[in-house]
C-alpha cells in the first residue's frame, strides 16, 4: 500500500491586496489622459478612432 502523499500546498494564508496606491509600469505607444464621464449606469471614455481595433490598457489613477 503507497505512503501518504505529503500536500505540498501552501499553507501560508492569501497575500491581501496592497492599500492605497501601487505602481505600473507600462511600455506602449502613446498615452492620453482623460476623466470618466457618467453614461447610464456605467462610465464611459472617449478615444482618438484611430485606436479602433488596437489593445489598450486602462489604469485608474485617482
Amino acid at each position: 500500500m503507497p505512503a501518504e502523499k505529503k500536500s505540498i500546498k501552501n499553507q501560508d494564508p492569501p497575500a491581501e491586496a496592497p492599500q492605497g496606491k501601487v505602481k505600473f509600469e507600462v511600455y506602449g505607444e502613446e498615452m492620453i489622459e482623460k476623466e470618466v464621464r457618467l453614461s447610464g449606469n456605467s462610465g464611459r471614455v472617449y478615444l482618438p478612432p484611430d485606436w479602433v481595433n488596437h489593445r489598450v490598457k486602462i489604469i485608474r489613477i485617482d
